[in-house]
């Protein structure tokens, strides 16, 4: 059972307006144009983490004006702790130079069933939750949806989730967090209709073939997606269950874990 004064800390700084009562805890989902063959889960841990973390900031003060929303990740304790969305897609970028690559929600799905890593007491994030070009988060929404439609993909009917392992990140002056969100070649553009306000404290077992709840009564995991516009984070609690409501994207706690996949090896 996961620590309820973490889930609660975590909700505090993941969302600007939260009820004084919730739900429960929080987890994983889905995928596609990533390898699944004989893939390893690991944290972003020992010299390899360190590495890569020392990369990835080099690369904040090389092309990202020493942003502050992206110098969130410490090592500490042997490994890569904190998360928000913005660090895990410019890390992504520094992992992918190492044959790497940040969980998507279908990776922490899967790492989940084979039980191969501990996920207990963290949180970490994986996908961007695209619901309509208002608030929460509007300039960034309206950008993203921008670039969703030029692709052909409807917004403000079903959400879209993208994750965070196919985007790119660009400085932007303009933005509140003076960054932005970029589609690539790589980018997976998912319609989630499990992912509306009305299916909002639903529980699940287990996710699809996108790593998407997968509803069924008894379940002992929960959704939370009390939210029907704008952008939003997904993110997992621990083991139990889902958000994709989380407004405060630049938020970042020390129970952040980035989950790093690799085919084929161990990072």
């Amino acid at each position: 059972m996961p620590n309820p004064r973490f889930l609660k800390t975590a909700e505090r700084w993941m969302n600007k307006n939260i009820p004084e009562e919730r739900v429960q805890s929080v987890s994983p989902v889905q995928q596609n144009q990533f390898s699944e063959n004989n893939v390893s889960y690991n944290f972003l841990e020992g010299s390899f983490g360190r590495q890569v973390l020392e990369e990835y900031n080099q690369l904040i003060q090389r092309e990202y004006q020493n942003v502050s929303t992206l110098q969130k990740l410490s090592f500490v304790d042997d490994v890569v702790k904190e998360s928000n969305p913005f660090a895990f897609v410019l890390l992504n970028k520094v992992l992918q130079n190492h044959g790497r690559w940040v969980a998507r929600p279908i990776d922490l799905e899967k790492a989940l069933e084979k039980g191969v890593i501990n996920l207990r007491e963290t949180y970490g994030d994986s996908g961007l939750v695209l619901r309509g070009k208002n608030d929460p988060n509007e300039y960034l929404a309206q950008n993203l949806a921008t670039q969703v439609e030029s692709k052909g993909y409807n917004v403000g009917e079903d959400p879209v989730m993208i994750p965070l392992a196919g985007l790119d990140l660009v400085y932007d002056s303009s933005s509140p967090h003076n960054l932005n969100f970029r589609l690539t070649d790589s980018s997976e553009i998912i319609y989630a209709s499990q992912l509306n306000k009305s299916n909002h404290g639903k529980k699940f077992n287990h996710g699809d073939d996108q790593g998407l709840p997968i509803f069924e009564e008894g379940g002992s995991r929960t959704l939370y997606s009390s939210v029907d516009g704008g952008l939003c984070r997904l993110y997992r609690y621990g083991v139990l269950g889902l958000v994709a409501r989380g407004d405060g994207l630049a938020s970042s706690i020390v129970h952040g874990r980035v989950v790093v996949c690799a085919e084929g090896t161990r990072p």
